[in-house]
């Protein structure tokens, strides 16, 4: 006797839409395959920002399905403002095009700045290479302020820096106005290279300088040159292994306001440099390069060509990471205020 069996009509469609539903995998290497991939740039080509993005493009490529060709264009301007303005408002949000800024592109919508026609709420993240610094405030040997109360009884402290809202600009000012120094003076117009030799020569008597470069002079850290004071710990929980014995700045703050002031400024340097995407690309091809990107940045090839490319170990923030900081600024308007008032040109506030 011959036994025939029927599949019922209502599973037999559900057979067939399991079968017809593409592979994920295939999916999204048919997408990028053949495709180019661009990385707006808000710099020059050539400086350090620069390499940090050739590094990266290698293993992006290794990394996003379908291997697509990955280049970068230059977009300088206003601080980061001309390539953020770009992605936000001209770029196709198709999951082809991404940015990539200082953090100042963070800092220069927070406060409000003219100019800024996009919001940093509205981007997608996709991590940044670096995301731990520290600031270190420190005094030419010769001032002899060997001291916390030797510096805060010093008066006309010469404080030098780049430019007014440049980024160790505005570390100096910071450590000086929650040091409470007297009648400090700023001095401006130098070079990031000239700041040393400037110190040393007594052109200036202080400066802020990021511990990572102090540790290329070497002979700083054998005593006798210069004097260091406090560091900013960013992360907070992330100590410097040179500078540990150092006080963090928002250990001696003597007010919440202070301490918001430091929060700020930490939230804006561990934004690193960011690379995002704009409003309305597609959710599926947003996680697509987070994933990305999230297998670069634990890549130990990438960090091994990183190093040897740019000097430091990389430091990344994963991209749900810096959602999150970008989520966490602080943004009390009476702070804020306070915080450009520090960045600006004019004479410290009194605290």
């Amino acid at each position: 006797m011959k036994l025939t069996y029927s599949i019922p009509s209502f599973l037999l469609a559900v057979l067939i839409s399991l079968t017809a539903q593409p592979d994920p995998l295939f999916s999204q290497a048919e997408f990028y395959r053949g495709k180019t991939i661009t990385i707006i740039q808000d710099r020059d080509p050539g400086g350090s920002g620069d390499l940090r993005v050739k590094v990266i493009m290698p293993f992006l490529q290794k990394h996003i399905p379908g291997n697509p060709t990955v280049i970068s264009e230059y977009m300088p301007g206003g601080g980061g403002r001309k390539a953020a303005n770009y992605i936000f408002r001209s770029s196709r949000p198709d999951g082809l095009t991404i940015g990539n800024a200082g953090s100042s592109m963070v800092q220069l919508e927070i406060l409000g700045e003219s100019g800024v026609l996009y919001s940093i709420d509205k981007f997608f993240y996709l991590g940044s290479t670096y995301s731990v610094y520290h600031p270190v405030f420190l005094t030419r040997k010769e001032a002899g302020l060997d001291s916390l109360a030797k510096l805060r009884a010093a008066s006309g402290l010469r404080v030098g820096g780049q430019s007014v809202g440049f980024s160790t600009y505005i570390e100096g000012r910071l450590f000086t106005y929650v040091l409470r120094l007297k009648d400090p003076k700023f001095v401006t117009g130098y070079g990031g290279p000239e700041l040393d030799p400037a110190l040393l020569r007594g052109e200036i008597d202080a400066r802020a300088s990021g511990a990572d470069g102090i540790l290329r002079t070497p002979e700083w850290l054998k005593g006798g040159v210069v004097d260091f004071h406090t560091i900013i710990n960013i992360p907070k929980e992330e100590k410097h292994p040179q500078f540990s014995h150092l006080p963090e700045l928002e250990s001696l703050a003597r007010s919440d306001k202070d301490r918001k002031l430091i929060i700020l400024q930490r939230a804006f340097r561990v934004a690193g440099a960011p690379y995002f995407l704009p409003p309305g690309t597609p959710k599926d091809r947003v996680e697509i390069l987070q994933e990305a990107f999230r297998k670069t940045y634990t890549d130990p090839e990438f960090h091994k060509e990183y190093k040897k490319i740019t000097g430091p170990d990389p430091t990344p923030l994963l991209p749900k990471d810096h959602e999150k900081v970008i989520r966490e600024i602080p943004r009390e308007p009476e702070v804020i205020e306070l915080f450009k008032k520090i960045a600006g040109g004019d004479p410290l506030p009194p605290n």
